[in-house]
């Protein structure tokens, strides 16, 4: 996969790029990140990349000439969808990451200041992704999210896939609980079952466990969930064991 990254502070993304299961994936030749300067783009003297909004109002808005040259010039370089982190995009999520990581071209705009032109969002945006309901000083942090959230889920990026697949919200539960050595810290011990050898067991159990801390923190995410026989059978399990805790 290649990924450029449009923004005004390419420094930002050295360390997280450059780092870790991105750094590695770069390493290997699995992606190709490209970092662009925004002001590289400005043709006055002074590279200015923004201006004060027609109709009045606080703050300053990224210029629509400027915008549009860096964009056109990465798109002859890569042909990926253009997407803009803003607060009022699609929230994302790990469906979206999983469909993202299916692309061989993608291409993230940071804006900054109180945003961008409207024409580049009506006419040079393919996508627009928000990672919540809240406000950033700019597009930069989202779009790392996104990137590490992203390439993660490219097969060969990390040592054993089947990681990646029992993560939280990947099959649309939580993750179940994770225990290493020692065996017994403080009194406390790891579940008998995790030390029994019984691979099936252990499959069990985490599924029984990824159901209870999604029932307990996020109900939300079982309310439309296509549930297996086993999966019927462990909640029916679930519920008998808080009825008899609720005694």
């Amino acid at each position: 996969m290649r990924i450029d990254v449009l923004t005004l502070f390419p420094n930002m993304f050295a360390e997280v790029l450059g780092t870790s299961i991105i750094g590695r994936a770069q390493e290997n030749k699995i992606i190709e990140v490209k970092l662009w300067n925004i002001r590289d783009f400005a043709r006055d003297k002074h590279r200015i990349v923004d201006d004060t909004p027609y109709g009045g109002g606080a703050g300053m808005v990224m210029k629509p000439d400027v915008l549009a040259a860096c964009i056109e010039h990465v798109k002859t370089e890569n042909s990926g969808k253009v997407i803009y982190l803003a607060p009022q995009g699609t929230v994302f999520n790990q469906d979206r990451a999983k469909s993202l990581a299916r692309e061989a071209n993608l291409i993230f705009l940071c804006g900054h200041y109180e945003g961008i032109d409207q024409r580049i969002r009506d006419y040079w945006i393919d996508e627009e992704i928000s990672i919540g309901d809240y406000v950033l000083t700019g597009g930069e942090l989202p779009a790392m999210v996104v990137i590490d959230a992203v390439v993660r889920l490219i097969p060969g990026v990390l040592g054993d896939q089947a990681s990646a697949q029992e993560d939280s919200f990947y099959n649309g539960l939580l993750e179940y609980p994770h225990y290493t050595r020692p065996a017994e810290f403080r009194g406390l011990e790891v579940p008998d079952i995790l030390l029994s050898g019984n691979h099936e067991l252990i499959r069990k159990w985490r599924l029984k466990e990824a159901l209870r801390v999604t029932m307990l923190r996020r109900p939300d995410l079982l309310q439309n969930r296509q549930f297996t026989d086993e999966e019927v059978m462990l909640l029916q399990e679930l519920a008998v064991e808080h009825r008899e805790e609720g005694r």
